[in-house]
């Protein structure tokens, strides 16, 4: 079902806050299956009946890893701009409070929360979160590790980072839990489409081929290393030793995203 049909029988609610936040408690008592609510997570959150959310899965943003173009003296109002790490901390561990509130006794939430390196200190902010929501009264059930494959923020005298977190916190030692729905199965094999491999996840290597053709910052070296690279892992796609890969081009993956093409790599794609 499109979108277009879905605002049409009434299943999608799309709420602004600023105009209309008293729709917020009236969507929770109607029969629609879904609402896009714009609004500071803040506000929201306090219009939200208690104990009315069966799961949360968010991943707010990261300690000054965003540009999101504002004015400086509004900067330091925004989630993930705050002048020290230590405020950071504390407005999610506010936010997480709420967040508690409207969730219901078995419910869980789920939280991606990456690093940030100052001065060359890793800072380790995901586990000064998590830490901080267990002082609050959370109970932390897993560090589930998200495996990247290809990471960002490349440096010389230090590995790349490839993960980052996702935590899963409950708010009582018995909760809702379908094991034997997430168990691992079999995964999605490279395929042959019309001659060309393509990834368990679609990646072909045809996107990357252009990205190492067009880069102003690999030498001609590079470029032919890069290619050969490439192709000696399609082939390794081919033979089924790998099912899924990504490649990190210099100048074209970036650590910030935003809606910048200065900034973000991912800024042409959105």
């Amino acid at each position: 079902m499109n979108e277009k049909s879905f605002v049409e029988k009434q299943m999608l609610c799309r709420i602004n806050y600023a105009v209309e936040p008293e729709k917020i408690q009236k969507f929770f008592r109607s029969p629609a299956l879904a609402a896009l609510i714009k609004g500071d997570c803040r506000d929201v959150l306090r219009c939200i009946p208690q104990e009315s959310v069966d799961c949360v899965i968010t991943s707010p943003p990261y300690w000054n890893q965003r540009d999101y173009h504002v004015d400086y003296k509004e900067r330091h109002r925004l989630l993930g701009n705050e002048m020290s790490h230590m405020d950071y901390v504390k407005n999610l561990v506010d936010i997480f409070a709420q967040v508690k509130r409207v969730l219901k006794k078995d419910g869980s939430l789920w939280l991606n929360l990456g690093d940030k390196y100052v001065n060359k200190n890793l800072m380790g902010l995901p586990w000064r979160v998590a830490i901080a929501l267990q002082d609050d009264g959370w109970i932390l059930r897993n560090a589930v590790v998200w495996d990247q494959m290809k990471g960002t923020q490349s440096a010389g005298d230090r590995l790349r980072d490839i993960y980052e977190h996702v935590f899963h916190f409950v708010k009582q030692k018995k909760y809702y839990y379908a094991a034997d729905e997430i168990r691992i199965r079999p995964p999605v094999k490279a395929s042959n489409r019309n001659g060309l491999m393509v990834s368990a996840t679609g990646v072909s290597g045809k996107k990357y081929r252009q990205q190492i053709a067009d880069s102003k910052e690999l030498s001609d070296l590079e470029k032919k290393q890069a290619l050969e690279a490439l192709e000696n892992t399609i082939e390794e796609m081919r033979k089924g030793e790998i099912v899924d890969f990504r490649m990190t081009i210099r100048g074209y993956q970036r650590t910030f995203h935003s809606d910048n093409g200065e900034v973000s790599g991912r800024a042409k794609e959105l």
